[in-house]
């Protein structure tokens, strides 16, 4: 797996790629977290190449979004990969985030 984060005008984009799983999943949390403790509280999580995520990444996420809507900001997904998709339905995350079917419609959301 691997993140690229890159700072935008109201929130960063994080673009995630490979596999979200127990391997590399505290790698995902420790990277997002630390970009939400240094001040950057909205942020976008870019999931399109990511081809596989397990319940680890999905903790991972969630907590994530708890630590920015702690601080006044949120972590929304765009971009979806349809198979991560369906794993993030099926477990009821897409009531707990907002997704969007883009980066610029979720970039967008944060200027609403």
């Amino acid at each position: 797996m691997q993140i690229e984060i890159h700072p935008r005008e109201h929130a960063a984009v994080a673009v995630i790629t490979g596999s979200v799983d127990g391997l590399t999943a505290e790698t995902l949390l420790e990277t997002l977290q630390g970009y939400v403790d240094a001040g950057h509280i909205q942020l976008v999580a870019d999931l399109h190449q990511v081809e596989y995520t397990s319940s680890a990444g999905l903790r991972a996420l969630l907590a994530t979004v708890k630590q920015a809507r702690q601080r006044g900001g949120d972590l929304r997904l765009a971009n979806i990969n349809p198979v991560v998709l369906r794993v993030l339905e099926l477990s009821g995350f897409t009531t707990i985030m907002k997704c969007y079917d883009d980066v610029d419609g979720a970039l967008g959301s944060f200027l609403a």
